[in-house]
């Protein structure tokens, strides 16, 4: 049963002596409560307490890390079930399979394909997490093999898929140093993968038909010395398997159920490729720590890694980009002005219009602490002083020749007053972005 506030209380120091960065041991140990902080952050706390408050104030789902040295990935450590409560810490790994039964140049091939799967979007660059390798063959030189070329031949975290462990054994000899996810232990194997998980500082999964044989078996797991547990969850019927996420995480994060307090892996393997990527996404949003697919298009990967990144955002820090002035194209001094808000969506939407309708332009992002345009305008966020406060800012003036500025037609009302503070001309332009190409190619006239 968990610890209450005034129950840890009791067992901190109680010097107020503000180390651990809050004003009073009272406020430090409501926030251990709430899993908001963690028992490291008093340098004071008797023995006795870390051994009592040890189990109380870890987080209720276990947080896994695969990889090593450069690029890692975490799952786990989440507190909330949903987003408007607290944002969401640790982002779903995104894997692609690849078989080891594969001849070398379609290997080569879609390692290849893999590796350069990256997507654009608002201004970040996003791209999957992991490469899962499956054991198709069933044979360990094969296996062993294909580790090789993906250790060496990709920046990726690994997950080696087999339930044979003399195989799992032959791969991680190549792969080791890259601290892969040892996928494939269940109730033949578990004792023996979980051997080889721990000789190998490796986290593993555990896999089985029920929840209940899934906490026997992470027990079983822990027992052994695995540090890092996830439960692999895959099923073939979607209801089932966003069932299990759920309870899950329900169970970890209201029942304080330590049993079963880890993160889920999914491998959503259909024949349908848009099957696929569809209940992919939806295991994403419910609860997935790992989603891994066969989909290797960039147009079934990018919903999936957009999906993710919409989640994985603070709800109550709107993405934005810089307020300042950015030059689209050759930008000349008769090229045309246009402004917008500094809301990412908004600014990328907007710039990949101009971008598209190749006439070099100027693209004036005024700083609305990140709220689209229709949000800002009726909040009052924008108005004739913000946008000539963002003019003045980056000198539009002394960048063109002419006075003309284009406006979003959505905020058509305050062309008077803004004309009138500025004393630029103000052009209206389209109510959607969609219409920049043509208005820019057509209206604009210096």
């Amino acid at each position: 049963m968990a610890l209450t506030g005034l129950d840890i209380y009791k067992l901190l120091p109680k010097t107020n002596c503000k180390k651990c960065g809050r004003p009073t041991c009272l406020a430090f140990a409501m926030q251990l409560a709430q899993k908001k902080a963690n028992l490291s952050d008093c340098p004071d706390v008797s023995e006795d307490a870390k051994n009592t408050l040890g189990a109380a104030s870890a987080p209720p789902i276990k947080l896994v890390t695969i990889g090593a040295n450069g690029k890692k990935v975490q799952v786990g450590e989440e507190n909330v079930l949903f987003r408007h409560d607290e944002k969401f810490y640790h982002p779903t790994g995104i894997g692609i399979t690849i078989c080891d039964d594969l001849s070398n140049e379609a290997f080569d091939e879609r390692l290849k394909k893999i590796n350069q799967m990256k997507v654009s979007r608002v201004g970040t660059e996003i791209e999957i997490d992991l490469i899962t390798l499956i054991n198709k063959s069933n044979t360990p030189e094969k296996f062993a093999d294909a580790a090789k070329k993906i250790s060496e031949g990709s920046h990726h975290c690994i997950i080696l898929s087999s339930t044979s462990v003399d195989n799992m054994k032959s791969a991680l000899a190549n792969c080791a140093g890259k601290r892969p996810l040892l996928h494939g232990a269940n109730a033949q194997n578990c004792a023996s993968m979980a051997a080889l998980a721990v000789e190998n500082k490796c986290p593993m999964t555990v896999t089985a038909p029920t929840l209940e044989e899934l906490a026997d078996l992470a027990e079983c797991a822990k027992k052994a010395g695995v540090e890092e547990i996830v439960l692999d969850v895959s099923g073939d019927n979607p209801r089932d398997v966003l069932q299990k996420l759920t309870k899950i995480r329900r169970a970890a994060l209201k029942k304080n159920f330590r049993a079963i307090g880890y993160p889920a892996i999914t491998l959503v393997l259909e024949e349908d490729p848009f099957q696929e990527i569809s209940l992919a996404a939806t295991y994403v949003a419910k609860y997935a720590g790992i989603v891994v697919v066969n989909n290797c298009e960039p147009w079934g990967i990018m919903p999936l890694l957009t999906v993710r990144t919409n989640l994985y955002t603070d709800p109550q820090k709107p993405i934005q980009v810089e307020p300042k002035l950015y030059s689209i194209g050759d930008v000349k001094e008769n090229s045309p002005v246009i402004f917008t808000t500094n809301f990412s969506l908004t600014y990328y939407t907007v710039e990949g219009e101009v971008e598209a309708s190749r006439v070099p332009a100027y693209i004036l992002s005024v700083d609305t602490g990140g709220t689209s345009v229709l949000t800002a305008y009726s909040g009052d966020k924008l108005n004739d002083k913000t946008v000539a406060k963002a003019m003045e800012a980056a000198q539009v003036a002394s960048k063109v020749k002419h006075k003309k500025l284009i406006i979003p037609g959505l905020v058509a009302a305050m062309s008077g007053k803004l004309q009138e503070t500025l004393g630029w001309e103000i052009l209206v332009g389209p109510r959607e972005a969609s219409g920049i190409p043509s208005y820019l190619k057509t209206e604009w006239h210096n």
